[in-house]
């Protein structure tokens, strides 16, 4: 098992409840290969630094998981095929990024 991170922006059009359908979608999918999800955040409506399918803003959400190596490449065929996805990327988290990551975890559960 592998520690991975994926950021997603979903179009800034969607309703509340497609944006919660589309999220947990993928949360779905993970959950039925085998993953553990072991954070996810709502980042809410962000302005891109660049115009993305002439949008200038997007929902950011972020899942952070553990999961076979095989399950990345079909979980990512899933956001390309999701027209609600403008963009997304996952990575492999190494040790010091796995660290980071419960840090700033940490750090926002003080904050709230």
């Amino acid at each position: 098992m592998n520690n991975y991170e994926t950021v997603f922006i979903l179009n800034p059009v969607l309703s509340d409840t497609q944006i919660e359908e589309t999220v947990k979608k993928f949360e779905d999918f993970l959950k039925k290969n085998e993953a553990q999800i072991v954070a996810k955040e709502n980042w809410g409506l962000k302005k891109l630094a660049y115009p993305i399918q002439n949008k200038k803003s997007g929902f950011y959400h972020l899942f952070e998981f553990k999961a076979p190596g095989e399950v990345i490449t079909p979980y990512e065929q899933e956001f390309r095929r999701d027209e609600r996805i403008m963009r997304f990327l996952t990575v492999k988290l190494d040790k010091h990024a796995i660290e980071w990551a419960e840090k700033r975890r940490t750090r926002l559960k003080a904050k709230a």
